[in-house]
C-alpha cells in the first residue's frame, strides 16, 4: 500500500493539472476598424495595376475573401472585405488595399491581395504593431507569407469580372436548324 501511495500523485498529477484547463473562448465576431495613423502604409500597390483596374471590376466593388487564423485556439474566420476595409478580430487587424484576379483569358489563372496585418502587442490596450504589409497569392501561400506564433491570414478570393466574362456564362446556344 505504501507504494501505491506514492506512486499516487505522480499518476494523478498530470490528469489533475488537466482537469484544470478550460477552453478559450471563440474569437469575437469581426468589426470594422480603422489602423492608427503611425502605421498606415503610405506605400500603394504598383500604379500599372491602376491601369489594368480599367480592365474589369472597378476597384470599389471587388470583394475578397480572407482567410484568418488563430493558431492558439484552432478557429478561422473567413472576413469578406472591399479595397480599403479594415477589420478587428480580437487582437488582431486586417486591412485590404486591393485585390486583383488574372483575366479568364490568361493563363496561369491567379488571385492575389496586398494586404496589412496588425497585432495588439502584448500588455497593451492600443498599441498595435504591424507585422505584415505585402501581396498575398491564392496559388502560392509561400511566396509571401505572415510570420507569425499566433495569427496566420491567407488570400481565399477577390470576386471581380471581366468585359465579355458574365455575358459568356448566360449566352445560349443558338438553336440548330
Amino acid at each position: 500500500m505504501t507504494r501505491l501511495s506514492a506512486l499516487l500523485p505522480v499518476l494523478l498529477g498530470p490528469a489533475l493539472l488537466l482537469a484544470g484547463c478550460t477552453e478559450e473562448p471563440p474569437e469575437p465576431d469581426p468589426v470594422a476598424t480603422t489602423i492608427p495613423e503611425g502605421l498606415r502604409d503610405s506605400a500603394t500597390p504598383p500604379s500599372d495595376a491602376a491601369d489594368e483596374a480599367q480592365l474589369g471590376t472597378p476597384l470599389a466593388e471587388r470583394v475578397a475573401t480572407i482567410g484568418l487564423l488563430n493558431k492558439r485556439n484552432n478557429l478561422s474566420q473567413d472576413l469578406e472585405m472591399s479595397p480599403g476595409e479594415s477589420r478587428r478580430v480580437g487582437d488582431v487587424i486586417v486591412r485590404l488595399q486591393t485585390c486583383e484576379r488574372t483575366a479568364p483569358w490568361e493563363l496561369p489563372q491567379e488571385v492575389g491581395a496586398f494586404v496589412q496585418v496588425l497585432v495588439l502587442e502584448r500588455g497593451s490596450q492600443d498599441n498595435f504593431r504591424r507585422i505584415f504589409s505585402g501581396w498575398l497569392f491564392e496559388n502560392a501561400p509561400s511566396v509571401n507569407v505572415v510570420e507569425h506564433p499566433i495569427y496566420d491570414v491567407w488570400v481565399k478570393d477577390c470576386t471581380m469580372e471581366f468585359p465579355g466574362e458574365a455575358g459568356e456564362s448566360e449566352a445560349e446556344p443558338a438553336p440548330a436548324g
